[in-house]
């Protein structure tokens, strides 16, 4: 399984939020957005912030997803 942010970029959409007011709100620094754009692990911390910030759940803000697994071939 694998994280998703999709729901966080939904949610700031949807609040006429960038992802620069999130950055500034939670106090996160400009590699931590990066890290969630690109659906990387970040630390509870983080993730309690954007809640915290936002005022919604972890439940709000992502989900885990299956990864896909690519058919291993041998040669």
């Amino acid at each position: 399984m694998k994280v998703s942010y999709k729901k966080l970029w939904k949610l700031l959409i949807d609040r006429e939020m960038k992802k620069k007011d999130l950055q500034q709100g939670a106090g996160l620094s400009s590699a931590t957005i990066a890290k969630l754009s690109h659906h990387e692990n970040v630390s509870m911390d983080v993730l309690i912030r954007v809640c915290t910030t936002l005022q919604v759940g972890f439940e709000d803000i992502m989900e885990l997803v299956p990864e896909c697994h690519e058919t291993m071939t041998t040669a």
